[in-house]
């Protein structure tokens, strides 16, 4: 599918200026430009045009509120000054995979106050001695030159795409989760209990009530208290016999 024709579909149910991320990978672009994407994507943030064939930027629009820009494995050898020009808030670059071979190439990059990151991955500028030291003197505004700084310390998750909770949060969210558990578990075993002594009373309760009911039998079967046995007539004609 071709770059336009793709941009065309990503606009079906919405304005140029709704859209914040805007990704055209594996589009074919005419003559090797970019096509389609005018200023009026005035809020869009991320741009990725990976593997579209590209030979020049010259045809990006001014996007003032973009900060990630994605071209890599395209065919660009320079003409990186429409970037400082046009992107003037630009945060992170991808140009791994072009056709960089001179640190001279990429001197315009300068004029990006706000980059931060910078990967230049299989282009042949790498190769160059000094490579690092070079780029981090040229563009002393970057804290990451392909995913790591100046101290060969690797760029965490937040730090290379700008999303995600930080270690921290993380842990704090995982804390919160154990604690709740355990409280959970407090209450269903103080539940328990409580069930458990509840029948405990019962128990004993039925205990006692059994024991009154022989009390009763007993005194059903014997003389009230203070009342005399009754003379059997039979005892009584005996007597007189005698």
């Amino acid at each position: 599918m071709d770059m336009k024709k793709r941009v065309s579909l990503e606009l079906r149910h919405r304005s140029p200026s709704e859209v914040q991320e805007l990704v055209l990978d594996n589009c074919r672009s005419s003559e090797g430009k970019i096509e389609g994407i005018t200023e009026e994507f005035s809020n869009l943030e991320l741009l990725s045009l990976i593997n579209v064939g590209l030979t020049s930027v010259a045809d990006i629009p001014k996007l003032d509120k973009l900060k990630k820009l994605e071209l890599s494995d395209n065919r660009i050898s320079g003409g990186l000054e429409v970037l400082a020009e046009r992107l003037v808030n630009l945060t992170h670059l991808n140009l791994s995979g072009n056709k960089f071979k001179d640190i001279s190439t990429l001197e315009p990059l300068k004029k990006l106050p706000q980059l931060k990151s910078l990967d230049l991955f299989n282009c042949e500028v790498t190769n160059l001695a000094d490579y690092r030291g070079s780029i981090f003197e040229l563009l002393p505004q970057l804290t990451y030159l392909d995913g790591y700084d100046i101290d060969d310390c690797e760029a965490s998750d937040s730090d290379g795409e700008g999303d995600g909770l930080d270690d921290e949060e993380e842990e704090e969210g995982e804390s919160e989760d154990v604690e709740d558990e355990e409280e959970e578990d407090e209450e269903d075993d103080s539940g328990d209990d409580e069930d458990a002594e509840v029948n405990g009373d019962l128990d004993s309760e039925d205990d006692d009530e059994d024991d009154d009911d022989d009390e009763d039998d007993d005194e059903d079967s014997s003389p009230a208290k203070g009342e005399k046995r009754k003379r059997d007539p039979d005892d009584e004609d005996d007597e007189d016999d005698d």
